[in-house]
């Protein structure tokens, strides 16, 4: 899957993400365009979306910038700091979550988000 770029619109908040090479990826990019209403945990907004999937090289600790699905929740997360499971600055899912991309720069602007904001994931044409 190179080349699969997705738009990332939180309020004021624009950001690209590249997709990773898996299976989760593959799924969401199939169901997108998605929205959602932010919820915040910590450096964390993460959102119900319409895709259903079980654990796959499932990890609880991920990077800043990460995206990922929370298969409990059928939820989209996005990553940008110290969550309430961190035990240091690095972000960490509260369960075992599939990183399925990674936001291209800026990830830790995705602060300014408040809870209930509005966010759009679409795909952008491949490269």
């Amino acid at each position: 899957m190179p080349g699969y770029h997705v738009r990332i619109t939180a309020g004021r908040v624009v950001r690209t993400a590249t997709l990773a090479q898996n299976r989760t990826a593959w799924a969401i990019w199939n169901a997108l365009p998605i929205e959602g209403r932010a919820n915040l945990w910590g450096d964390e907004i993460y959102f119900e979306i319409p895709v259903d999937l079980a654990e796959d090289e499932a990890r609880a600790e991920v990077g800043v910038g990460d995206l990922a699905y929370w298969p409990p929740g059928s939820a989209l997360c996005i990553f940008w700091g110290a969550t309430p499971a961190s035990t240091g600055r690095e972000p960490r899912a509260a369960s075992p979550v599939n990183v399925f991309g990674r936001v291209d720069k800026g990830a830790t602007d995705f602060g300014a988000v408040t809870s209930g904001t509005l966010i759009r994931i679409e795909q952008l044409e491949t490269r």
